[in-house]
């Protein structure tokens, strides 16, 4: 069993510690990123250079990560506000029964471990999320969130953080 598609557009220098332990297919993998185990990036994900991506994260259809985003272990995105398995007749569900909703990670987000993305938020530049923490709306560039749900609780550029290290802010 193949566990990366032959369909995965793959920078030659991402780093992929476990090949046969990943799930990826039909996504679009930047230079330089690192993926660590158990970790499924589905179809029509796009994820940019320099992006870590720790253990134990999903990162499903319609999901976007620019340049620089670190997700943190066991991370979950979602992509749909209603799912279910069966229609209100009885059959199963198909891809035509649902509309991905796309969800953007801004160039230089952080996205602590256990945190989970519902579907068509963004995450501002060089923001942070909390571990643990339910994302339910958009968060701003710099912004710090934590908690279920994720409010906000400070801001980077008053954490020491150098934004110039950054790229600085746009």
């Amino acid at each position: 069993m193949r566990m990366i598609a032959s369909n995965v557009k793959l920078d030659d220098s991402c780093i992929i510690h476990h090949r046969d332990l990943v799930n990826l297919y039909g996504c679009s993998i930047g230079a330089r990123t690192r993926i660590g185990t158990f970790v499924e990036i589905q179809k029509n994900v796009v994820v940019g250079d320099d992006c870590k991506i720790s253990s134990h994260s999903f990162i499903c259809e319609g999901v976007t990560l620019e340049d620089g985003v670190f997700i943190g272990h066991g991370v979950m995105f979602t992509n749909d506000t209603y799912p279910r398995a069966v229609n209100a007749d009885g059959s199963l569900q198909t891809e035509a029964d649902w509309i991905v909703i796309p969800t953007l990670v801004k160039r230089h987000a952080s996205i602590g471990s256990n945190a989970t993305i519902l579907p068509g938020i963004t995450i501002g530049e060089a923001a942070q999320v909390g571990a643990g923490a339910v994302v339910t709306k958009d968060v701003p560039d710099g912004a710090i969130v934590a908690g279920v749900p994720a409010r906000i609780t400070g801001r980077v550029h008053d954490r020491s953080v150098n934004m110039q290290a950054l790229g600085g802010m746009r």
